[in-house]
């Protein structure tokens, strides 16, 4: 793959990196002083944002599928590289929502409390931009935006899987979730890479734009883990 493409990837993910004291209560979780009741919250916000954002990565590997429309034009088409990214993401979201009913059991969560759960608003502004991204956002430069935050994520589902299992004594099936996560496959570089080539060749991506959607996906999640933070002092 020509190194222009994983030089712009890494030029933005570079400009976005996160303030590593942002996220609050991944700390309290590292050391194992967050409550389980604070875990189980996790678990019931994620419930919602797993099957909105994989719904957004399906439209979005829709609209970018070969002679897709932008708006305003007529068109119909196959598969693409931005496309296949998508199908990827949405994939691996059907995963993780098999996988976080095992979490949910080893927080105590069943199907009850979930139905009665009312997810916090701060938890569900990043599935809601990235649905916004999914009507809005040009596709090439939505696969950049996400890709800023997908080392951090990484990061912060490895610290949890790890605290998990010497804190609070989870089996591997209750941590699968943040496992998966946390070491992502080769396949899904490999289709980042491939999707941001196709977006500058096809003369579709935007840097700028890239940007502005990177920031804001950025500060929804730190408002996520900054909700769930003070879920855990209010109840402490």
């Amino acid at each position: 793959m020509p190194r222009k493409a994983a030089e712009l990837l890494e030029s933005i993910t570079g400009k976005l990196a996160p303030d590593p004291h942002a996220n609050r209560l991944l700390p309290l979780i590292g050391r194992g002083a967050a409550r389980r009741s604070t875990l189980a919250a996790l678990c019931l916000e994620q419930r919602h944002v797993i099957e909105a954002d994989r719904r957004a990565f399906l439209h979005l590997a829709q609209r970018s599928a070969w002679g897709s429309p932008r708006p305003g034009e007529a068109g119909s088409g196959g598969a693409s590289a931005v496309s296949e990214f998508f199908t990827v993401l949405a994939e691996g979201e059907a995963v993780a929502g098999h996988r976080l009913g095992a979490f949910g059991a080893a927080c105590g969560v069943d199907e009850e409390q979930a139905a009665a759960y009312q997810p916090l608003a701060d938890c569900q502004s990043y599935p809601a931009y990235v649905a916004w991204l999914a009507l809005n956002g040009e596709p090439a430069d939505v696969v950049l935006a996400l890709n800023t935050n997908f080392a951090a994520w990484g990061d912060y589902c490895a610290t949890i899987a790890d605290a998990l299992r010497r804190h609070y004594g989870y089996d591997d099936a209750a941590c699968a979730f943040f496992d998966l996560f946390a070491e992502p496959g080769p396949e899904l570089r490999q289709k980042s890479l491939a999707a941001v080539e196709e977006g500058l060749d096809s003369g579709r991506t935007d840097e700028h734009e890239a940007l502005r959607y990177g920031r804001l996906l950025q500060a929804y999640e730190a408002r996520f883990w900054h909700a769930l933070w003070e879920l855990d002092q209010r109840t402490g």
